[in-house]
């Protein structure tokens, strides 16, 4: 060990420290600023408060479990999260030098004996969606908001896209004459390009927000940049509706699976879902563009259209 790192040391070994160091070490890898965020917030609000100045070598199975218990039943997907990431940092530490033996926050044949496993004790929390029958109303009182982020949301629910891929378009990725938009793949969940067809409704949003452009992103922030994944969420909260961005999904699925004959396969291509299974996954090499242009033509009509309206 050289001289300078034995004078550092010290400071290395406090596990607050070692976070620090190991989310800098790791982050280039990660997807987005917000994974970093979620990071340092997880560690900085439970775990640093208890043992963020203890040396890492004293971090044991009773330390860990005084910042995992309070919240396990609570808060059981942050603390199952959060006890992950410990792990990470005392692997980290272990991996330098910075302490001995085995990891106290690993969970199989360790923490899974002195604690209950999340799934058994945590209800999935689904995302909460707009029932499809509710669409054209909303729709229609959306279109009234004012705002970049209500445009963005119209142009999410239009696309059934995820809120960070309709934030982080740019313009190079949009083909308005032939009405597609074209994702990369280092924006993609499933790290896949992926092609949506856009409605009519769709591209004219797209030339609205292009005249009064001043960035390269489709849906700037106000003030330049990305736009925050809460400006969407804050549109729905002023609108006093029970529903969160990525809801609008599920509603575009159901629309999709109850309303119209269009296949399983089209429905999760236009969602851009992974395939589960590898010997579909082999078989199916296309995207089923042509079939998903109508698709989107016929859900942009659908939510264009008001409920008193499909009463008549």
């Amino acid at each position: 060990m050289g001289p300078g790192l034995a004078a550092q040391i010290g400071v290395f070994q406090q596990p607050a420290k070692a976070a620090t160091l190991y989310i800098e070490a790791h982050e280039a890898s990660w997807k987005n600023e917000k994974h970093r965020q979620q990071w340092e917030n997880t560690l900085a609000t439970y775990a640093k408060p208890k043992i963020g100045t203890l040396q890492v070598r004293d971090v044991g199975v009773p330390q860990v479990l005084d910042v995992l218990e309070p919240i396990w039943k609570t808060k059981t997907e942050t603390a199952s999260r959060l006890r992950g990431r410990i792990e990470s940092v005392l692997d980290w530490a272990i991996a330098r030098g910075y302490r001995d033996g085995p990891n106290p926050a690993r969970w199989k044949g360790h923490l899974d004996t002195m604690l209950p496993a999340p799934g058994k004790i945590a209800k999935t929390d689904h995302h909460r969606a707009l029932p499809y029958a509710k669409i054209g109303d909303f729709m229609a009182e959306l279109r009234q908001q004012e705002g970049i982020g209500a445009r963005a949301l119209e142009f999410a629910i239009l696309t059934a896209a995820r809120s960070g891929e309709v934030r982080g378009a740019i313009w190079t990725e949009f083909d308005l004459d032939n009405a597609l938009w074209v994702v990369p793949a280092e924006r993609m969940k499933a790290k896949k390009e992926h092609r949506v067809p856009l409605s009519e409704r769709a591209v004219k949003l797209l030339k609205a927000q292009l005249e009064i452009s001043h960035s390269d992103f489709a849906f700037p922030a106000p003030k330049g940049g990305m736009l925050s994944d809460m400006t969407l969420t804050a549109v729905l909260r002023r609108m006093k509706v029970d529903a969160v961005p990525h809801g609008f999904r599920s509603t575009f699925r159901d629309w999709t699976a109850e309303q119209t004959e269009y296949p399983n396969e089209v429905a999760e291509m236009a969602l851009a879902h992974a395939i589960s299974s590898k010997v579909e996954a082999a078989y199916r090499r296309g995207d089923l563009l042509e079939k998903r242009v109508q698709l989107m033509k016929d859900w942009a009509a659908f939510t264009a259209a008001e409920a008193s309206w499909r009463r008549q």
